[in-house]
């Protein structure tokens, strides 16, 4: 029996009682809050658990020549993709999963741990372009593996051996890094997008969109149903201005050596050929390249990731005289100088040699452009002054990008006063004019600045703006190529443009300096350089070692005035200009070649009336012998064409309507 003492008082019992209500009151609210008032976020959550979005990867456009064949495809492949929307513990498969795809455990669970932050329903891509025994260790372990499945890409196919890679490029998995710029911010990780060349510059062309497939899935992460799918669109295809027949040239004549080969059309800028050595192969990075491949390629000291032809910043060498021949013309200097070359001249208490000891003799400009007479430009460059030779050299495109549509491109240098003080706070000497007289000193350009700006003088100075890509090709509105077709006239006077490119036409010539490049019956006009990478007095001490070879240069173009194409040649460690002419005129030749051997059924080109673009060569007496010349004319062709005029035997076969009585301009 209790005694009265060990009765429960009404007051704790009074206690307990609310203390219960209150705990049933607080599951009936949270109750009441899941099922009603949070019903709809719960019912959205359970969807995503049982539902499951599979991408269905766009493939990227082709990218085709001028011609419409194709330079780069796709083709298919399976990747391996790990499914984080299912209740698997991945770090505890992460051995097995390894073992079967050929991967290291460690890396299956960082790759799991570096995509933690983005959406669970996300597939993690764990295995590009897997194996038919990999393909079948997934299908053989769906049910012990049910995270691990496989979807279908369509891989870049690029040419071997480097073929036309600096200028297409090569994708990749979008890094950490791109994700930050503006251009990938609406990119996921694990997307594939284009890295450098074409492949990046056009990448929102290229890409498409990605379409998905929503599957129903059980709790253990099997799929048991389809919802939907929405179809892939893929991306679009991509006409390049390049000739393959012309870059197979180019690619030839650069074969075993280090530098660059660019071709251009002057008239529209469009690039018909562009070669960087040494190179790389593109498909090695359509998966994904390894840390020792990568690291092999950014440690060569040739740089093979480098496209000389837009990111090589050096001396011109000789080339540069033909710029400087044009400011010295347009200051009414170059035309009435006379020097004596004994081989050397002195300045400004220095002495400045030429690259023929003994001396050239009396000089005029043309001879002094066709045999390159250095002291005749040291002269040239201290009537000017630098300001004076920057001026024109500026105008003409030299020290700025050219504008060509590929990522990357380097603006080079173009000294003046003014460039020294905002880069050094030094002032500029009148000693140092001299050696940017012949292209050497602060100068430093790249074979497309170089290539641009001699087609201009060329082409009477029409200033073109390169590029790889068919502006009519593009999506409309495509803002990265709206600028490609921008003109620019820089003021040549029509004597000195037909004076200056006579003499360069006689480069080639017996009495010039590259006469072992000459091509009999095409009418070649150019300029070689030599451009030193060291001083002469530290080659000598390093006993002239092939390290420090000065560059070669050539800069050439078809006819002579008015060219249907220009060649610009980097022949690095080649010593000699002449040894880069011949290159670039093994590219002129297979130009003129296959330009004989097709009809000319250019685009627009009328029927009968109108105008056609006509080049021709002809001789005139001169002095011991007739002079060759040629050039380029808009012939006014008649409604009613009265004869048919062929081509003379030698030049193109096309044959050309035209009347004796025609206008020709």
């Amino acid at each position: 029996m209790f005694g009265r003492d060990d009765k429960v008082s009404g007051i704790r019992l009074t206690a307990a009682q609310y203390i219960i209500l209150a705990i049933f009151l607080v599951l009936a609210y949270g109750l009441w809050r899941l099922q009603v008032m949070e019903s709809g976020y719960y019912a959205s959550a359970a969807e995503k658990n049982r539902i499951r979005n599979v991408p269905i990867l766009a493939p990227r456009g082709k990218i085709l020549d001028r011609e419409g064949r194709i330079i780069v495809d796709n083709y298919p492949s399976f990747s391996a993709l790990l499914l984080r929307d299912s209740s698997r513990d991945l770090n505890a498969d992460a051995d097995l999963i390894a073992q079967g795809l050929h991967l290291d455990a460690n890396e299956v669970r960082t790759r799991v741990r570096h995509f933690a932050s983005t959406p669970q329903y996300q597939p993690i891509f764990l295995k590009e372009d897997i194996t038919p025994d990999e393909l079948a260790f997934i299908d053989a372990h769906r049910n012990e593996l049910p995270e691990l499945d496989t979807i279908m890409a369509h891989r870049r196919l690029y040419p071997r051996n480097g073929f036309m890679a600096h200028l297409i490029g090569y994708v990749g998995e979008v890094t950490e890094d791109m994700l930050n710029q503006p251009q990938f911010e609406f990119y996921s990780p694990g997307d594939v997008v284009g890295v450098s060349g074409v492949e990046r510059q056009y990448n929102t062309a290229l890409m498409g969109t990605n379409g998905a497939r929503r599957a129903v899935v059980n709790s253990h992460g099997r799929e048991v149903g389809l919802l939907g799918e929405t179809a892939a669109i893929p991306g679009k295809q991509l006409k390049l201005t390049l000739d393959i027949d012309l870059q197979i040239a180019a690619e030839e004549a650069l074969e075993g050596k280090n530098g660059a080969i660019v071709a251009m059309d002057p008239r529209t800028g469009e690039i018909l050929a562009m070669v960087s050595r040494p190179t790389f192969d593109p498909n090695d990075f359509s998966v994904r390249v390894s840390r020792d491949e990568w690291n092999k390629l950014v440690t060569d000291p040739d740089k093979p990731l480098l496209n000389k032809a837009i990111q090589a910043q050096l001396a011109p060498g000789s080339t540069f005289k033909i710029i400087m021949s044009v400011a010295g013309w347009q200051e009414g200097i170059a035309q009435t100088l006379h020097v004596n070359c004994t081989g050397s001249a002195e300045f400004y208490g220095r002495r400045f040699g030429c690259w023929v000891k003994g001396g050239h003799g009396a000089v005029s400009l043309e001879k002094a452009i066709y045999q390159s007479c250095d002291v005749f430009f040291y002269t040239l460059a201290e009537k000017l002054g630098i300001d004076r030779i920057a001026k024109y050299a500026t105008a003409l495109g030299l020290g700025q990008k050219t504008g060509i549509d590929l990522p990357n491109e380097v603006s080079g240098v173009m000294p003046s006063e003014e460039w020294k003080i905002r880069n050094f706070k030094q002032k500029w000497f009148a000693g140092e004019t001299i050696s940017v007289g012949i292209g050497q000193g602060a100068v430093a350009i790249t074979p497309v600045q170089l290539m641009r700006a001699v087609a201009a003088i060329s082409m009477g100075g029409r200033l073109v703006v390169p590029h790889v890509v068919d502006p009519e090709g593009l999506p409309k509105g495509y803002v990265e190529a709206s600028h490609v077709t921008e003109t620019k006239n820089v003021p040549i006077d029509p004597n000195g443009w037909n004076f200056i490119t006579d003499a360069m036409a006689r480069v080639l010539l017996p009495e010039g300096t590259a006469p072992s490049a000459h091509v009999p019956g095409i009418d070649i006009a150019g300029k070689t350089g030599s451009a030193q990478i060291v001083s002469l007095a530290t080659r000598a001490k390093f006993k002239n070692s092939e390290a420090l070879a000065q560059n070669g240069w050539f800069v050439g173009f078809t006819p002579r005035r008015n060219p249907d194409i220009i060649v610009c040649v980097l022949f690095e460690g080649g010593e000699h200009g002449k040894l880069a002419a011949r290159l670039a005129t093994q590219v002129l030749k297979a130009y003129v070649d296959k330009q004989r051997r097709t009809p000319n059924k250019m685009a627009g080109e009328p029927k009968s009336g109108g105008r056609v673009d006509v080049g021709a060569l002809w001789t005139t007496p001169d002095g011991d012998g007739d002079k060759l010349q040629g050039g380029r004319f808009l012939v006014e062709l008649p409604k009613k064409p009265a004869a048919v005029a062929t081509a003379a035997p030698g030049i193109a076969s096309t044959e050309y309507l035209v009347q004796s009585t025609g206008k020709v301009q």
